[in-house]
């Protein structure tokens, strides 16, 4: 009886106690999606705002990882086993995203997904964009080279480095002998073509810890770790790959190098000025070589 009795329709003015609980249930999720899509915005580094998104998974849905087949080529958590693949339309042009289940999603957790999908899209795109930027005005458009810009930034942190003991750094300015002439003669087209092909010699050159930048014209600096004696082989291959390059040869085309060393400099425009000595030195010898500010201090 008791049973028959609780099995009963609840009665016609008890049809919408339950309203209060829903509408609360709704608030509650609303804010939950809230706070996660202010979360992805606050940050414009794409990896950050994808980590974001798949820690908000894994709390939320049967999710271990995921892979974004996108230029960045980006993972999170443990991309492995069971899978789903679906495409994302949201950055302006379609993308793969994988996802890496630890259990088959039902048909409201598929809906759940769609929704963090499209709250996931557009903070990722700005901070794309972002990036995509920043890059940009980093580096040299023609060369691919960091620019004056990051430069200035790049010997700052590496003198900042070199000041808690950390070792030397050397600056090594470069340029290309009579570089003017040829442009004059040969036009500017041969002439972008010969320092694209300078700074893709230098990559070759330089080390993993090194790094290379064109500050203008035909001007170009590489900041080394180690002192100025230890320069002497680095000079040395970029002189020599400049006169077995084919172009670099054909047209006579030859730069000559200042090498200066942080263990007497602790500002970059000091450091700056002591390499460029050297290299108006270099210059002053017959060009097509490298000096040391040792060998040029008064």
């Amino acid at each position: 009886m008791d049973y028959a009795i609780a099995s009963q329709p609840y009665p016609e003015q008890n049809w919408n106690k339950s309203a209060p609980y829903e509408n609360g249930h709704a608030d509650s999720q609303q804010s939950t999606l809230v706070k996660i899509l202010q979360q992805m915005h606050s940050s414009l580094d794409p990896r950050t705002v994808f980590a974001s998104y798949g820690k908000t998974l894994g709390q939320l849905l049967p999710i271990q990882g995921i892979q974004l087949n996108h230029q960045l080529k980006l993972n999170w958590g443990r991309c492995h086993g069971l899978n789903q693949q679906r495409v994302i339309s949201g950055f302006g042009e379609p993308y793969s995203i994988k996802y890496f289940l630890n259990a088959p999603l039902t048909p409201n957790q598929l809906l759940q997904l769609n929704e963090l999908e499209t709250l996931f899209c557009q903070p990722f795109f700005n901070a794309v964009k972002f990036d995509q930027m920043s890059t940009q005005a980093m580096f040299d458009a023609l060369t691919g080279l960091g620019n004056r810009y990051y430069y200035r930034k790049s010997i700052k942190n590496a003198l900042a480095r070199s000041s808690r003991k950390q070792g030397d750094i050397s600056l090594l300015v470069l340029d290309l002998d009579n570089f003017k002439g040829l442009n004059d003669q040969h036009g500017h087209k041969l002439g972008d073509t010969i320092l694209s092909e300078f700074a893709e010699l230098i990559n070759e050159a330089i080390r993993n810890t090194d790094q290379a930048f064109r500050i203008g014209g035909d001007e170009f600096i590489i900041i080394a770790q180690g002192n100025e004696l230890e320069m002497t082989p680095l000079c040395q291959r970029i002189i020599k790959a400049m006169a077995e390059h084919p172009l670099m040869s054909a047209f006579k085309v030859q730069c000559s190098l200042g090498v200066a060393d942080s263990a007497m400099t602790t500002t970059q425009d000091k450091l700056y000025e002591r390499a460029d000595t050297a290299l108006y030195a270099a210059k002053a010898s017959g060009r097509n070589c490298f000096k040391l500010s040792s060998e040029t201090a008064a």
